[in-house]
């Protein structure tokens, strides 16, 4: 079974905002010569690499709410310029819609397991997916979906 990684979008106030940075950095890395991915820079490294590496993805929390996922497709140790270790998680370019699931603030990243984590937003129809992102935030705070 895949583990996961959940993580703050800070900054972040959409999807489509999501969608524009992730954009952009997959442009970058193409116009570098690499494959169209986005990374993001994390000061922990994930002791259970290789569970996230079976098939795991990195949940966003958009406004207190998980809102969308990304792949992961790897993840690289350095140590930045200051000497302090970092981590670097490689991302999928596609961001993939959830289900939308309240989250309370927390720091960093923790670790998101197969039970607990939304349904891709694809998998609740074609009715669900076509529908607004306001009202299906408004209909999953009611508990209607």
């Amino acid at each position: 079974m895949a583990l996961h990684l959940i993580k703050l979008c800070v900054g972040a106030d959409s999807i489509d905002d999501l969608r524009e940075w992730v954009a952009e950095r997959s442009l970058s890395a193409i116009a570098a010569g690499l494959e169209p991915h986005s990374v993001h820079t994390t000061r922990m490294v994930p002791k259970r690499m290789e569970e996230l590496l079976d098939g795991g993805s990195l949940y966003w929390v958009i406004k207190g709410q998980v809102q969308a996922r990304q792949k992961l497709l790897g993840i690289e140790t350095f140590t930045d310029g200051e000497g302090i270790s970092r981590c670097r998680l490689m991302l999928g370019p596609e961001v993939i819609e959830t289900a939308v699931q309240p989250k309370r603030p927390f720091q960093g990243w923790r670790y998101y397991t197969e039970d607990d984590v939304p349904r891709d937003l694809t998998s609740l129809g074609a009715g669900i997916v076509e529908m607004p992102a306001d009202l299906r935030r408004e209909l999953t705070e009611l508990g209607l979906l």
